[in-house]
């Protein structure tokens, strides 16, 4: 048994059920389909209240002054945006889950949300708390209790309702009436059952359980941000390609939480004015921006390459897959070339993005490109992302075309062969 054959029998199966978990479903969807909305328009006042000044530029200099006297109240749409993120996080993790469980998704996302605002605030007089000392663990600093709340909650209110512990109305009952009645027991249970928890361990170690949890999970937070954590992920995303199983949303699934805590802590630090302390590398558009140019295993260069082939097939990928690649989605390459279990092409479809990982990790640690405080959607096109990114820096743009240039190169042998190949296998087909 070769390894490809040993990959497709003993990891295929395993890897393809972490992809199709429903609690890691749920997770990836509250963050794309809820959270990333919200992040993205707190993120344009971000930008508008910190401009590029890097770039040296008459006009943003005068900018950046004309801004200066208001840049507290510019930033307050990020602050109720951006900055509650994890608040987003649970209401999606709630909602989602309870589809994939056929529950009343907008009654658990609701609970969801709202024990997880209960564990944000420390449990005293509630008038006499600053909402600004509790805004952060409404962000990034949350994320991780707003991910397990979500789950609980919803997994405690589809046990309760599934024993009976809940109203249940009679027939002819209008829908909306129906709805409330049922979720009354279990919201009567479970947010005194979150109170009473917070309130534990409010008055055992003075710290909310968002702050408790955090100290807990920093040592993961600050590992997940090393050189060898995003070696291993983009890694363990190609390698999955390669036989086929969608390595991106296999690992994103697990790191999601990670990559947006560091995004989110670089925004923070940008937006108190410290950003020597916006030290967060490996987040998700370090990934999706700078690594998967063209989709992933950095194939914008190769899908060039194609127009240009020799062989019939490859050309006619290529014609398929130029214009998707452009916005960074490459299923028809991957699998029309196809790089899926092909022993030429998965070399550089491996190598390219390590180079360009290592690459980028040394321009993002030292300085050379400010921080990502941006997700832009997967899809804007090459320098444009880069630039949005990085909250409006050329250089960040300019390194994007760059590691497609790197990619490019590495491919160009490995695809004269295998064009070479098909064009030999071709001309013996028609001959027969």
């Amino acid at each position: 048994m070769n390894m490809v054959e040993w990959m497709e029998d003993k990891l295929m199966e395993p890897l393809g059920k972490i992809a199709q978990n429903k609690y890691l479903q749920s997770i990836r969807d509250a963050f794309v389909i809820f959270a990333l909305p919200v992040i993205i328009t707190g993120a344009i006042f971000l930008i508008i209240a910190n401009p590029p000044t890097s770039l040296d530029w008459a006009p943003i200099n005068a900018w950046e002054e004309a801004i200066a006297p208001i840049q507290g109240q510019i930033l307050f749409p990020y602050n109720l945006t951006f900055g509650i993120m994890a608040v987003t996080v649970a209401f999606g993790v709630g909602y989602s889950l309870a589809q994939r469980h056929d529950m009343d998704a907008a009654m658990a996302g609701i609970l969801s949300m709202l024990a997880f605002i209960m564990t944000a605030f420390p449990v005293t007089d509630i008038t006499q708390v600053p909402f600004g000392d509790i805004l952060n663990y409404l962000g990034g600093q949350g994320l991780f209790v707003a991910i397990i709340l979500g789950i609980l909650t919803t997994e405690a209110m589809r046990f309760l309702i599934n024993k009976g512990v809940a109203f249940e109305m009679p027939a002819g009952v209008p829908p909306y009436v129906m709805r409330t009645f049922r979720a009354l027991i279990p919201f009567m249970i479970i947010l005194p059952i979150v109170w009473v928890l917070e309130w534990i361990v409010w008055a055992n170690f003075d710290v909310t359980i968002p702050q408790a949890v955090l100290d807990l999970f920093s040592p993961l937070v600050s590992a997940s941000n090393s050189y060898w954590a995003a070696l291993g992920m983009i890694l363990l995303m190609l390698v999955l390609w390669s036989i086929g199983i969608h390595g991106m949303n296999v690992v994103s699934s697990v790191a999601y939480p990670f990559w947006m805590t560091q995004m989110a802590n670089n925004a923070d630090a940008i937006s108190a004015g410290n950003p020597g302390e916006a030290n967060g590398v490996v987040t998700e558009p370090f990934f999706h921006m700078f690594t998967h140019i063209g989709g992933s295993g950095t194939t914008l260069g190769l899908a060039i390459f194609l127009l240009f082939a020799t062989s019939v097939q490859l050309k006619q990928v290529g014609k398929t897959a130029i214009i998707p690649s452009l916005f960074n989605i490459n299923e028809p390459l991957i699998f029309g070339v196809p790089i899926v279990l092909n022993p030429i092409l998965i070399i550089p479809f491996v190598l390219g993005p390590v180079v360009i990982v290592t690459v980028n990790y040394i321009l993002f640690a030292t300085g050379v490109m400010p921080p990502v405080v941006v997700q832009p959607p997967f899809t804007v096109p090459i320098f444009f992302g880069g630039f949005i990114a990085t909250g409006g820096s050329v250089i960040a743009g300019l390194v994007q075309i760059m590691n497609a240039v790197i990619a490019a190169l590495i491919y160009w042998p490995f695809f004269k062969q295998y064009d070479k190949q098909l064009v030999r296998e071709e001309k013996a087909t028609e001959e027969a």
